[in-house]
């Protein structure tokens, strides 16, 4: 794999990059929020970003996760990261686990991009890290830990994903 090929940043939304309006939670899917974050963390490996959706992963159809796919699939580019919201991202994981030649990371936050005290910042270094250095697959980088799809869940409880076993 060559290290000097673009990684391909799809965003989906999620609430990586929701915005809230006011205490009683209302909100909307805002612009993707990792394109200043790389900005002002000075990342210099190459990337491209292409915003695909702006939406509550609960919300996602099967003909958007159809999308998403299609968009890997045709991809030029083998290194591939997707922004996605944390509730639905092992069912994307799922549909892209047997994509030929690519490396495929899905990265979310448990809490918004805006927030002080997000961990957005964290899981896209971690995750932009983890897709230069994995093999080909589809895998998952939350919690400063890597998941295969078939072996994580998310804890809703403890509010972290896990591995199962």
């Amino acid at each position: 794999m060559d290290h000097r090929e673009p990684i391909l940043i799809l965003t989906t939304g999620g609430t990586i990059d929701k915005i809230y309006f006011d205490a009683n939670s209302a909100y909307s899917v805002g612009d993707p929020q990792i394109t200043e974050i790389l900005r002002i963390v000075g990342v210099t490996c190459p990337y491209r970003i292409d915003t695909l959706l702006a939406k509550d992963s609960m919300d996602l159809t099967p003909e958007d996760r159809d999308l998403i796919r299609s968009r890997v699939l045709a991809a030029s580019e083998h290194r591939i990261l997707i922004t996605h919201g944390t509730d639905t991202m092992i069912a994307t994981a799922h549909h892209l686990s047997d994509a030929p030649d690519k490396t495929i990371v899905l990265v979310g936050a448990l809490m918004p991009a805006r927030f002080k005290f997000s961990d957005a910042e964290f899981n896209i270094g971690f995750a932009l890290a983890a897709v230069q250095a994995l093999p080909r697959g589809a895998y998952i980088a939350m919690n400063g830990q890597i998941f295969r799809p078939p072996f994580v869940r998310k804890n809703f409880d403890k509010n972290r994903f896990e591995e199962l076993g």
